[in-house]
């Protein structure tokens, strides 16, 4: 597996590194590395460096936007996005150097599944696996959408389902999981008001009472054990502040600022 093989790989990073050696390491056999970071304080920079990667500083535009600017620095015909967490199992990388070294003239990319661990276990429930996801495509058949939060590439033309899993090592720490689900409640209450939506504080307790609902007791999250519980919660307590937060981003726009004359 030493030989390298015409894949670009596009990675966005900000203060990851913990999780980027074990990613880059993985996907070693590509012929391009690109990482794109956007102002990390620690050692991401100098380690993708390190590593060989082409590294990029840009100031950070939103999910989808920053792994577009990604995208548009990789130069081979097939690219795979990588998240700084995920790594590519040997066999499935087995599987990645054949399809690019044989590729099909019929197929424009490649979704894998995708094992999800959080504090060690793998999570088979509550609407975490297969959690499929598009990686493998086309550069010239694959964009972006615009997204700042839940952004996805569409591809022109066929996407062939894989067998072959991904690994994604979820953040585990409560303290940092508490910063992501500020920020992404953030996002996410961000779009949806620029989409012209409301909502209302009830609305935002009813969403998480479902969410909790539908992944602990529909999707068999109880079945994940403490994880499972623990990741119920965390769902619901971000779609409770999503909506919470679009209450108050629509209560701003709606209540004149003190002195406020127009």
């Amino acid at each position: 597996m030493q030989e390298k093989i015409p894949l670009s790989v596009a990675i966005i990073t900000k203060n990851e590194q913990e999780n980027l050696p074990g990613c880059l390491a993985s996907a070693a056999f590509a012929q391009q590395i690109v990482v794109v970071d956007s102002g990390s304080s620690d050692g991401t920079a100098q380690i993708a460096s390190d590593h060989g990667c082409e590294v990029f500083r840009e100031d950070w535009r939103g999910f989808g936007p920053q792994k577009q600017f990604a995208l548009d620095q990789c130069r081979q015909d097939w690219v795979l996005v990588l998240d700084a967490d995920e790594r590519i199992p040997q066999q499935t990388a087995r599987v990645i150097r054949s399809l690019i070294l044989k590729p099909s003239k019929d197929i424009a990319g490649y979704s894998f599944p995708r094992k999800n661990f959080f504090q060690g276990r793998w999570i088979r429930h509550g609407g975490w696996w297969p959690d499929r996801v598009v990686r493998l495509f086309l550069r010239d058949r694959g964009r972006f959408t615009e997204a700042a939060v839940h952004e996805a590439v569409a591809v022109n033309g066929t996407v062939e389902a894989l067998g072959w899993p991904l690994e994604h090592f979820t953040e585990s720490d409560f303290s940092a999981l508490l910063q992501k689900l500020d920020r992404y409640s953030t996002l996410g209450a961000r779009a949806a008001f620029d989409e012209g939506r409301s909502a209302t504080i009830w609305e935002a307790f009813f969403r998480a009472e479902l969410t909790f609902l539908q992944d602990y007791v529909v999707k068999a999250g109880f079945l994940d054990g403490a994880q499972g519980l623990t990741l119920a919660v965390t769902d619901a307590v971000n779609k409770f502040f999503k909506y919470a937060k679009l209450y108050q981003l629509r209560r701003e726009a709606t209540w004149r600022a003190p002195g406020d004359q127009r």
